[in-house]
């Protein structure tokens, strides 16, 4: 069985999958709530999301939450890594071959993969965006705020950007698709009157919230 020091074991693994899943949803929530901003393309609409985002970059509170953010991709990142090799491992190959299609989902099965697609996407978006907003030669508004909408609708005049977003938001809600319920399931939050629910609420966020994520640059685009 795969071990490490910080997480110990196979149960610990999946609890810290769980809660630094469930924390990422939430802020997806609060990010897309930020970003759908950028729907309104006119010059007050560009002012309040360069304010919002000097707020998010400056505010004391939302700095230390974004660091637990970032300690959270990664932990959940290096968890997953764990679990996909603890349980490949643990799996004969040929029974993994005949009876994992009858009994899951192919993204269930490819949560790893998926996750990493998520991660290398993760990057790319925070080099283009989170780096230049922090140590970028941006310049500067009306308001005196660092123009980081010009940047984003720089980037969202390209198609292969806008088709590199959009497929990357695809890819994640196949990985919230599964991932949403299993991390309840994996807190032992079961039962027959919520988990229905749960699942319910989960297929929703899981469409919904890429959905909306991929609206804004395609949005951008044919606005430009």
């Amino acid at each position: 069985m795969a071990r490490s020091a910080l997480l110990g074991s196979s149960l610990a693994k999946k609890y810290w999958m769980a809660l630094t899943g469930l924390f990422l949803c939430i802020f997806l929530i609060a990010h897309l709530a930020g970003n759908l901003q950028l729907l309104d393309m006119s010059p007050d609409g560009q002012l309040k999301f360069n304010a919002y985002a000097k707020f998010m970059t400056t505010f004391p509170l939302v700095k230390v939450v974004s660091y637990l953010l970032y300690a959270s991709i990664l932990f959940h990142a290096f968890d997953g890594i764990l679990l996909a090799l603890q349980n490949r491992k643990a799996r004969p190959v040929r029974y993994h071959y005949e009876k994992a299609g009858a009994n899951s989902t192919w993204y269930s099965r490819q949560m790893a993969l998926l996750g990493t697609l998520v991660l290398v996407f993760l990057v790319i978006h925070m080099k283009g965006f989170w780096y230049e907003m922090h140590w970028g030669d941006l310049g500067l508004d009306a308001d005196g705020n660092k123009d980081l909408y010009t940047l984003v609708a720089a980037a969202f005049s390209q198609p292969w950007y806008v088709a590199i977003y959009v497929v990357s938001m695809a890819v994640l809600a196949f990985h919230l698709l599964h991932g949403f319920a299993s991390a309840f399931q994996s807190l032992g939050l079961n039962h027959p009157r919520y988990t229905p629910l749960i699942k319910n609420v989960g297929v929703f966020f899981a469409v919904v919230v890429p959905v909306f994520f991929a609206l804004i640059p395609v949005w951008m685009f044919i606005n430009a």
